[in-house]
Formats: C-alpha cells, sequence, structure tokens
C-alpha cells in the first residue's frame, strides 16, 4: 500500500511512495536500468491506482473473474465520459475492443489500405509506427511538424504535397506524442478538408486525451468534426496512459458514422486479445474515475511547471516548452553541442535514463540520409515527468552536474550564499 504517512502532499497521485517503494516495482520503467539510475524514460506514471479501478480489480480476484474479455459497459460508458470531457459523440455499438491503441492502429490500417500504399506520420513522432507499419507492408512518410513560439504546429502545405502525392492514409496523433501539442480546432479542419479533397483516411489517436493540462484548450476528437473526412475517420482510445494501466490491455476503436463497415470488419481475434483486467479497470475509469483523474491533472501540471523552472535555471543552453498535454517533456539538448546522443550521454554520465530523440523518427537504413541531414529527433530527449517532484529535481540536477559542472558548482554557491 502507498506509505502516505512518509510524504507530505498525500492529495497528490505522485507523492505517494517513496524512492524505496518505487523500485520494488516490476514493470520496465523500474526493472529496465540498475538501482543509480533515475529511470524517466518509459511512458508510466509513479502513481497508486484510482481508488474505483483498485476496487474493481480486487472485486474480480476475490470472484476469481479471470477468463476471457468481453467488452462490457465500457463502450457506453466511454461515450459517455468524452461527452462530459470533450462534448465528443459517439455511437457506442459501433466501436470495437483491442488490447492496445497500437495494435487497433494496425488493424484499422489492414483494413483501409493496401500493402504498398503510404501512411503519412508527423515527425518526430511514437517509435512504433515506424515498426509496426512496415510489418504489414505500408510505406511511411514523414511530415514534420513546425516548431514555433506557442509550440509545434501541423506544416499544412505539406500535407497537401504528400496527400497530393498519393498517400492512403494519414495517422494524426493529438495531442501529440512526444511532443504534447493539442492541435487547433482550425487546424483540426483543414487536415479534414485536406483529406476529403485527396481521398486520404483519417487515423486519429487519442490516447492523450483525457491528459491536456489545466488552461490549454480543449481536446477535439477528430471524428467529431462536421466534415465528411471526420464522418469516415476512426479513432483509438484507451484509459491506459490517463489512469496508468498500459499493463491491462484494453482500448477502444471508435469509428466516425461512415466508418462504421470498416470497423466491422476487423476481425473477431483482436478483440479476443484485450484483458479482462483491462476491461474492468477501464469501466471504473470512464465511470468513477474522473475526481482522480482531476488530482493528477493538478499535480502534472505542477510538475511540468516545476521542470519548466528547472530546466531553465539549471539547464540554460537546454530549450524546452512545457506541453499541452500528458506528462513527457520534448527537451532540445542541441545547443549544447554533446559529442553524442544526448540520451546516450545522460545515462552514462548522470545516470539518468531518458528516451532518444533518435527513435521518434523514421529509421534510416545506409545511404539514405543526405550529408548533414539530420533527423527530425535528433539532439532531442523524452523525459516523463510523471513522478514524485523531488525526483524531478533531482534529475535536472545530475544532468546539470554532468552536463555543465562549472556552472552548475557556481549556481549551487551562490544559491547556498548566505543573504544579508
Amino acid at each position: 500500500m502507498p506509505s502516505d504517512a512518509k510524504s507530505p502532499l498525500t492529495k497528490s497521485p505522485l507523492t505517494q511512495y517513496t524512492l524505496a517503494e518505487l523500485r520494488r516495482r516490476r514493470s520496465v520503467k523500474w526493472a529496465e536500468f540498475p538501482p543509480d539510475v533515475l529511470p524517466m524514460r518509459i511512458a508510466e506514471m509513479d502513481t497508486p491506482l484510482a481508488g474505483p479501478i483498485a476496487d474493481a480489480l480486487i472485486r474480480a480476484v476475490a470472484d476469481g473473474d479471470t477468463g476471457y474479455a468481453t467488452p462490457g459497459r465500457l463502450r457506453e460508458l466511454f461515450a459517455a465520459f468524452a461527452g462530459r470531457r470533450y462534448g465528443g459523440h459517439h455511437h457506442a455499438k459501433a466501436m470495437r475492443l483491442a488490447p492496445d491503441v497500437m495494435s487497433g492502429i494496425v488493424e484499422v490500417l489492414r483494413v483501409t489500405t493496401e500493402p504498398g500504399d503510404s501512411v503519412v506520420v508527423n515527425t518526430p513522432g511514437y517509435p512504433p509506427y515506424f515498426t509496426q507499419f512496415d510489418r504489414i507492408g505500408l510505406r511511411v512518410v514523414s511530415s514534420p511538424l513546425l516548431p514555433g513560439p506557442e509550440g509545434y504546429r501541423l506544416d499544412l502545405d505539406h500535407l497537401e504535397h504528400i496527400f497530393a502525392a498519393g498517400a492512403k492514409a494519414f495517422l494524426f496523433c493529438n495531442p501529440h506524442n512526444p511532443t504534447g501539442t493539442v492541435f487547433t480546432p482550425e487546424e483540426l479542419v483543414a487536415v479534414a478538408e485536406l483529406a476529403e479533397r485527396h481521398d486520404v483516411h483519417v487515423v486519429a489517436d487519442e490516447i492523450l486525451a483525457p491528459l491536456v493540462h489545466p488552461g490549454r484548450r480543449r481536446h477535439v476528437p477528430f471524428p467529431s468534426l462536421d466534415r465528411p473526412a471526420a464522418a469516415r475517420s476512426i479513432g483509438l482510445v484507451s484509459a491506459s496512459k490517463a489512469w496508468n494501466l498500459a499493463g491491462l490491455k484494453a482500448a477502444l476503436i471508435v469509428p466516425g458514422p461512415d466508418a462504421e463497415a470498416a470497423v466491422a470488419a476487423i476481425d473477431d481475434e483482436l478483440a479476443e486479445a484485450a484483458g479482462l483486467f483491462g476491461v474492468l479497470a477501464s469501466e471504473a475509469a470512464f465511470a468513477d474515475g474522473e475526481p482522480w483523474l482531476d488530482e493528477l491533472l493538478s499535480a502534472l501540471d505542477a510538475n511540468r511547471r516545476l521542470l519548466a523552472d528547472e530546466v531553465a535555471h539549471r539547464l540554460p543552453g537546454v530549450r524546452h516548452r512545457p506541453p499541452d498535454a500528458g506528462f513527457t517533456a520534448w527537451l532540445d539538448f542541441r545547443g549544447l553541442e554533446l559529442p553524442e546522443d544526448p540520451a546516450a550521454q545522460l545515462l552514462r554520465t548522470a545516470k539518468v535514463g531518458v528516451s532518444s530523440g533518435l527513435r521518434f523518427s523514421p529509421r534510416r537504413r545506409p545511404g539514405e540520409a543526405a550529408p548533414g541531414e539530420t533527423a527530425p529527433g535528433d539532439g532531442f530527449v523524452r523525459l516523463n515527468f510523471a513522478t514524485r517532484p523531488d525526483l524531478v529535481v533531482e534529475a535536472v540536477e545530475r544532468i546539470a552536474a554532468a552536463l555543465c559542472p562549472i556552472d552548475h558548482a557556481d549556481r549551487q554557491r551562490r544559491s547556498n550564499r548566505p543573504r544579508t
């Protein structure tokens, strides 16, 4: 059980466990690195389960209810949750159960494309996009996001160019991983108009939708837009990120009204790979987990602000814009001109485990890159800040001490100097 008495901030889901308790976990985040490394790579959160979810799973264990999954009430409960949070409207009976968002995306593309077709992905992008699609015979075409003072934006001119060149599908990740961008309603409408003009299927990865931070623009589900391309689009959703349920295996495929036949054509074996505990946990999350989610969002918002302050204070050569959604930061180390990939250097010298930005671009084969050409994630890292605030501070301190030891020591002396 979480050690509430050991933490002064017992209301925050991110302060319920000590570091020693977290290190007892056997999930990838805490198991992949040696104990001297602070793990901030895998997108897991250091939280307890929400009470309603824990209760649902305890009841299932007590009843020996550990068999194969059925959708149960998950579809209806998600539709009601989406209506409350986003104003989205979904036909619950048309949704299909999947074990996770990525496998759902793969099966959606199987029924909406043909081998050899091109699928457009914004870069940087979620790493499995660049491996899974190759396995089903699809060609990934990158459309780099445009950085700007207000965050990353879609390059609509480039999208139109590659749509017109014959792309068959656009995998639209919104909110975006790894940048945390929530795209504007105007951008969504523009995508829908381009997709309609060029007959491109839009597949919307919206797994991060429940994790939009307070004060940021509201998430708009793509299939809910009043546009023909949205009506035939297909969304993918899950409770797994927002309630930390990745290991329990349940997601939903959410078709627009004109895509229901395509989704109905997906093989029933996909739903059979979902987990019953995933369904039960997700039902509890969407039905009764919003108070916990709101507490989590408040804690994540505080951490993202804390991280931004720490980076600005201790790592002035690193560029960072706090994300609109999610719990990962996309940090730009290019200004430091490091001799190697930042993630590798941070692991070796600072003992901080982060994701290399290189993983968020298509893997290049020898000879494919032009001389001097860099991938969209080159020089970046993704850092998971869904942990104790003191560990966020420690991670930045370790990085500063390893990369800027002289400057770090001077800053430490000045911060410790008695005030007059």
